[in-house]
């Protein structure tokens, strides 16, 4: 038998996800890889130690990832996970690198390799790896159904007897693959959807799927997109713009949905407190970007509230979570087809290839160092032991002269970022 892959039960008590299943596990067994499985990792997702035990791991415990080659998990490794690690161990997982400088440094100094799969290059060769979009997917789904809850009334229109029932008017705001999904979600549903979004290509996905669109399409909203497919960051003349067009639109639905999110930075503010304010009561509002600041001005992470006005903002953390069983499945595909690329046949052996584009675009740390472009900050954080060891020499005069010298090259990846 080759290498060992370790997964762990989630630290992260909120963290209901599992990073293998019992198809992964079968396929890294049938790799030449020894699975170990974490005993009762499985359980938040309905997968249970017999279920993983069946396709051909071993359960074991919590010191077992010090012998491992491979780590498979959801979240980040926390400091007392690391310390648990060995030295040159490869770590998959959703490393939230934007903002965590500390935390990428600890992962250098513990001498892992650490893939961050949130970073994973949305290009062909990589739609079955990108957990961005499994997991979104099912959020946007999640997001709907949540809101129906909340709502407490029925979203198709029924025509009876009794009398007739209005369909729910359903506005997503944000049409990435966590919009798309919910605007199908609510269309089957039998609700009225309409949606908006800075990216032109979104005009059309929106009408395929029923829905209607609604956007102020200038010269600027004709550009607003990357090479990547997500969306930039609009002026605040446009933001403005689109606000003004919004805020009459949103007094009149039921449910909002809102889901923008830019790689990196805080979540634009698209619905205003008046926006809320104009709502009627008995609205709903889900904001699915709560984790970073949140779309909704006055929405809580980790909590559903409700306004004086009868309002409530549904500002759930982990919105994946709350379908485990189905999201977990999806998650451990994209790990798994991520790491089989790496995977020497013959020596059964993980083999780190950094000419790849996917190992380039991911690998956040190696060898005792941050090797990703985009995370100067956690590098300077991981050298900061040895920059302040020198100052402690004899050498006194030489000590100002390092930090001046390091000045234009600690700004030059901040351009580029």
């Amino acid at each position: 038998m080759g290498q060992t892959v370790f997964v762990p039960k989630e630290s992260d008590v909120t963290e209901t996800r599992v990073a293998a299943s019992p198809e992964t596990v079968k396929r890294l067994a049938g790799l030449g890889l020894a699975v170990v499985v974490e005993k009762g990792a499985g359980e938040a997702s309905r997968i249970t130690d017999a279920d993983f035990a069946g396709a051909g791991a071993t359960i074991g415990k919590p010191g077992d990832a010090a012998k491992a080659d491979v780590i498979l998990k959801v979240r980040r490794p926390s400091d007392v996970e690391l310390k648990g690690y060995k030295a040159g161990a490869v770590v998959l997982a959703a490393m939230d690198p934007y903002g965590n400088d500390a935390a990428v440094a600890a992962m250098a100094k513990a001498g892992i390799s650490a893939f961050a799969m949130e970073l994973m290059p949305r290009i062909t060769r990589a739609q079955s790896m990108d957990i961005l979009s499994s997991q979104a997917n099912l959020a946007g789904y999640q997001a709907v159904i949540d809101a129906a809850a909340e709502y407490d009334r029925a979203l198709p229109m029924m025509m009876t007897a009794a009398g007739t029932v209005p369909a729910a008017k359903v506005f997503i705001m944000g049409v990435g693959v966590a919009g798309l999904q919910a605007i199908a979600t609510a269309r089957r549903l039998g609700a009225v959807v309409t949606a908006t979004d800075v990216r032109p290509a979104a005009k059309e996905q929106v009408a395929s799927l029923g829905a209607k669109f609604l956007a102020v399409e200038d010269e600027e909203f004709k550009a607003a997109e990357t090479a990547g497919g997500y969306a930039k960051e609009m002026s605040k003349e446009y933001q403005a713009k689109q606000a003004a067009l919004t805020a009459e639109h949103i007094a009149k639905q039921d449910i909002v949905i809102t889901t923008a999110l830019i790689p990196g930075r805080p979540a634009p503010k698209l619905v205003s407190a008046a926006m809320v304010a104009s709502m009627k009561a008995g609205s709903v509002i889900v904001d699915l970007a709560v984790e970073r600041g949140g779309n909704v001005e006055g929405s809580v992470a980790g909590a559903v509230i409700t306004l004086e006005n009868g309002v409530k903002i549904v500002g759930h953390l982990n919105v994946p979570g709350r379908v485990a069983a189905s999201s977990s499945l999806l998650y451990a595909k994209n790990l798994y087809t991520f790491l089989e690329t790496m995977v020497d046949k013959e020596k059964k052996a993980v083999v780190v290839n950094h000419d790849d584009e996917l190992v380039k675009a991911t690998l956040l740390t190696h060898g005792g160092k941050v090797v990703h472009a985009n995370f100067a900050g956690a590098a300077t954080v991981a050298a900061e032991p040895t920059a302040t060891a020198k100052p402690a020499s004899a050498k006194k005069p030489a000590a100002p002269k390092k930090p001046a010298a390091k000045k234009p090259a600690a700004s030059k990846p901040k351009g580029g970022a």
